[in-house]
C-alpha cells in the first residue's frame, strides 16, 4: 500500500492532483433535506461548495437526490449522481470518482452539512500528501480546558490518539489516553487530548482498498468506519487545526449557523 523505493509516490500538484467530494444525501434522519435548507439567503450545499472551490479547482457534489442535483446545477457547480444504497459518504465518494474523467491522485471528502470549512483546514489537509506514506488524512483539534469536561466526555466527539510522526494511533468515543494517577476533573489540566473532526482525504488507491474492505470489529464496537481502515494497516496522517468547525445536523443547529453567519461578516 505505501510508496516503495520501486513505485514511489511522486510529488503532487495541487490543480491536477486533488479532487474534491461532497457527498449530500436528501435523506437525513434528524434533518431531511438538510442540503437545500437555505442558510443566510443560499441553499447549505451552495455554502459549502463555495468554500471547497475556493481550494481545490476539481470540485463535485456527489449526490442521491434529483432536487439536490438541480440546485447544484443552477448555481453552476458541478455535481454527479450516485447509488441511493451507499453505507457511508467514503463510499458515495469511491462512486463518484469512479464516474469522473479526472483521475486524481487524492480525493477529499468534504462533508456536505459543513459551511463554516476554512480554507486553511483544507491546505492542512492538503499538505499531509507531502508524505509519500500518507495513505489517508484527517484533521484534529486539540480540546481546550475552557472547553470543560464534559465536552471531551462526550461519545459524540470522537477523539484521536496521535503519534510523534504525526500519524493516527487510535481514534475511539472513550477518552484517550486514561490518566491513570490523576482524577478525571484535572484531567484537561495535566494532558493535551485530540477532537477528531470528520475531513477527510485519500489516496485514490486507498479510497479503492477501503471502500472493498468488509466492516471490522473495531469498527463494529464504536462505529467509526475510520478504525477499518487502521486495523487494516492503512497510513493515517492527521493534521492540527485550532479552528471549530460548525456541522449542521438538525433545525437548532441550522438556527445557531444563522446566528454566527450575522455574526461572521467573512462568510
Amino acid at each position: 500500500m505505501h510508496a516503495t523505493e520501486s513505485h514511489p509516490h511522486h510529488p503532487l500538484t495541487p490543480e491536477q492532483d486533488f479532487m474534491a467530494i461532497i457527498p449530500a444525501r436528501y435523506a437525513s434522519t434528524r434533518f431531511p433535506g438538510k442540503p437545500l435548507a437555505l442558510l443566510g439567503g443560499k441553499p447549505i450545499i451552495e455554502r459549502v461548495y463555495e468554500r471547497v472551490a475556493s481550494v481545490f479547482s476539481h470540485t463535485v457534489v456527489a449526490t442521491d437526490d434529483e432536487r439536490i442535483f438541480q440546485t447544484v446545477v443552477a448555481f453552476g457547480g458541478n455535481v454527479v449522481m450516485t447509488s441511493t444504497n451507499h453505507r457511508s459518504g467514503t463510499d458515495r465518494c469511491q462512486e463518484a470518482y469512479q464516474k469522473s474523467s479526472l483521475k486524481a491522485k487524492v480525493i477529499v471528502n468534504v462533508q456536505g452539512d459543513e459551511p463554516f470549512i476554512h480554507p486553511e483546514q483544507l491546505l492542512a489537509i492538503r499538505s499531509c500528501f507531502n508524505d509519500p506514506k500518507t495513505d489517508i488524512a484527517t484533521l484534529a483539534k486539540p480540546f481546550r480546558k475552557e472547553d470543560g469536561l464534559q465536552a471531551l466526555l462526550n461519545p459524540n466527539s470522537p477523539k484521536v490518539v496521535i503519534g510523534t510522526q504525526g500519524r493516527a494511533l487510535y481514534f475511539s468515543r472513550s477518552v484517550i489516553p486514561y490518566l491513570r494517577n490523576a482524577e478525571q476533573k484535572d484531567w484537561l489540566n495535566l494532558h493535551t487530548y485530540y477532537k477528531h473532526i470528520g475531513l477527510y482525504a485519500y489516496r485514490a488507491e486507498a479510497l479503492q482498498k477501503i471502500t472493498s474492505l468488509a466492516p471490522s470489529p473495531l469498527e463494529i464496537a464504536e462505529s467509526l468506519e475510520q478504525l477499518r481502515w487502521l486495523e487494516n494497516g492503512l497510513d493515517i496522517r492527521v493534521a492540527l487545526t485550532e479552528q471549530e468547525t460548525i456541522g449542521i445536523d438538525t433545525l437548532d443547529d441550522l438556527r445557531r449557523a444563522e446566528q454566527y453567519l450575522q455574526e461572521h461578516s467573512s462568510f
